[in-house]
């Protein structure tokens, strides 16, 4: 490197860390260019060359791509510095569309259009996440997979110049169709291995806020703000990237199929936030779904990248992206309350504005404090409650229209998991000892944000006898009221080499079951609670603890038992006794 002259260069408007291997790319093309080191972060970039490469080779090499080039000496004082500066018009354009969306959401939370846990969680739609795919489409994602695409096309159309205009097209159908095949395979891969290492709900907590604060400085970069942002964005090796370069100068089928696979492994702020997103899923079928739908949500713009690469630039680039950009901060956040429910920190932010008031003391028939509760979808109604201490607490649950995870409540400080009846009001009892807050929620953390018992000391004057204190458990039978029959004990374990073993057990119709199980791994997210959904039971895991779930089964045939997304853990066969 003695012989060869060194250039430092300053590169306007990277954003990213597959900007440094484009820009990298275009200036070792140039004549005399040996080595090239691009930062995104600083913009800085390292030219070794043996002969002189004059500063408009620079600009031309990557002018068609959004950057700019001047001196490195020059950073500050040249027009392209300024240029990729926010303005006061900047400014006020963005806290104009955060007004609006945050006037939107409100206008449209009023109509229940919009779900109550907005954010990257697990009662988003593949509807939702498609849009975050188009998005991703217009912006980061094209930047990371549209040259490769134009790359592999051109490379093609300049072997076989005499194809037709459909031919032409075929390594854009080639590379997108590999694109898709691998965000779902892979993408299922990922969700799978969210349950192989055993993710716990706290585990599930942070991994979720890590997502949402990679799509917050996603969004911050994308709005120009917090520069020094930029080093907190995780990113492929940089070598890993650049082979993954190299195939697009493959001129076949096949080339261009696996260059758009590979695209799963360059990924955008969007993508790397969905795949930390379905690690916590833990199951395949979700994880798939889920990148396939963002897969599919990027697809138009990359379909139509040449015929619509003058419609993204400009004004409509500009103002689409400022717009898109707020809304991934706004949900970075949002999802962060989310999140915190799961890692055991209970923040109640107001959904709607104002300041969450505290519910009314519960009342008191029979020695017993009543409240009530309907869960629609995703949100309880209400969501607050205030109860005494020392007082037993009967909670009457309408539950009937609970959707996906929320059909199990989870009071992780009690140690209570309770499956909601389809039908009628479930019912969940005990009696808080000491006065603060019990969070709950579902066992993703989805639900309402903040919910919870507010516990006061007791100054209604009320004395609860010791008997009326204690808990009963209507699964177990008491031999002075009725004749008890001996249950079936039966068993399966959950570890890291067979998985929810055995798949199938046999049960007896009309006895009642007790199935032990033992969990030698720490598994999390919706894996890490078993449900019966048509008995109503459900039972949050714990590693080498004791867990059972007690049913009694009323008909033959197989009885699924699920997580609270559906997944299948288990299953009894039962047949007559």
């Amino acid at each position: 490197m003695s012989q060869l002259q060194k250039t430092k260069l300053k590169i306007h408007g990277t954003h990213c860390a597959s900007c440094e291997v484009l820009v990298e790319r275009k200036f070792k093309k140039l004549p005399g260019v040996e080595k090239v080191n691009v930062s995104f972060v600083s913009g800085k970039a390292e030219v070794f060359s043996r002969e002189h490469v004059p500063l408009h080779a620079f600009e031309s090499a990557i002018k068609e791509d959004g950057y700019s080039v001047s001196k490195w000496e020059d950073r500050h004082t040249s027009p392209e510095a300024t240029k990729h500066k926010n303005t006061a018009r900047d400014y006020a354009e963005i806290g104009a569309v955060f007004l609006f969306i945050l006037a939107a959401y409100l206008i449209l939370k009023q109509f229940h259009i919009i779900p109550e846990g907005l954010g990257i969680t697990n009662n988003m739609s593949y509807g939702f996440i498609f849009l975050i795919g188009l998005v991703a489409g217009t912006s980061s994602c094209l930047a990371v997979a549209g040259g490769l695409l134009l790359a592999a096309a051109a490379k093609y159309n300049e072997l076989y110049p005499n194809l037709t205009g459909y031919q032409k097209f075929k390594p854009t159908l080639y590379f997108n169709a590999g694109r898709i095949v691998s965000y779902t395979f892979f993408g299922g891969l990922i969700g799978a291995l969210g349950s192989v290492i055993s993710l716990s709900a706290r585990g599930t907590g942070f991994l979720s806020i890590i997502a949402s604060l990679v799509m917050i400085i996603l969004g911050f970069q994308l709005l120009n703000l917090f520069p020094w942002m930029r080093r907190l964005q995780p990113s492929m090796p940089k070598f890993i990237a650049h082979k993954i370069h190299d195939l697009s100068g493959k001129d076949t089928k096949g080339g261009a199929f696996v260059l758009g696979a590979l695209t799963f492994f360059l990924p955008c702020g969007f993508t790397l936030a969905l795949q930390l997103y379905v690690l916590t899923l833990g199951n395949f079928t979700g994880g798939a779904l889920t990148m396939l739908a963002f897969s599919l949500g990027t697809l138009p713009m990359l379909l139509s990248l040449s015929a619509l690469s003058s419609f993204a630039k400009g004004a409509f680039q500009k103002h689409f992206l400022r717009f898109s950009a707020v809304l991934v901060v706004l949900l970075g956040f949002w999802n962060i309350g989310n999140a915190l429910t799961l890692t055991g920190v209970n923040l109640s932010f107001p959904s709607s504005g104002g300041v969450v008031a505290q519910a009314a003391t519960a009342p008191i028939e029979d020695g017993k404090q009543i409240v009530e509760m309907k869960v629609s979808g995703y949100s309880y109604s209400p969501s607050h409650f205030t109860v005494q201490a020392g007082i037993p607490v009967e909670w009457r649950i309408d539950g009937g229209q609970a959707a996906g995870c929320g059909q199990v409540l989870v009071m992780p400080t009690l140690g209570i998991t309770k499956s909601f009846s389809s039908q009628g009001i479930t019912t969940v009892t005990f009696t808080p000892t000491e006065t603060g807050t019990i969070p709950f929620n579902c066992p993703m953390g989805m639900m309402t944000r903040g919910a919870s018992f507010t516990v006061i000391p007791n100054t209604s004057g009320t004395v609860v006898s010791a008997d009326a204190q204690a808990s009963t458990d209507s699964s177990v039978c008491d031999p002075t009221k009725a004749t008890c029959v001996q249950a079936q004990q039966v068993s399966m374990e959950v570890s890291r080499e067979r998985g929810f073993y055995p798949q199938m057990i046999t049960v007896k119709n009309n006895v009642p079951v007790e199935l032990t199980v033992d969990d030698k791994v720490n598994v999390g997210g919706c894996m890490g609670v078993m449900t019966i959904p048509d008995y109503g039971v459900s039972q949050l895991l714990a590693v080498g603890g004791k867990n059972v779930l007690k049913f009694t089964p009323t008909h033959t045939g197989i009885v699924r038992v699920v997580c609270p997304m559906g997944a299948l853990q288990t299953s009894f066969n039962v047949i007559d006794s």
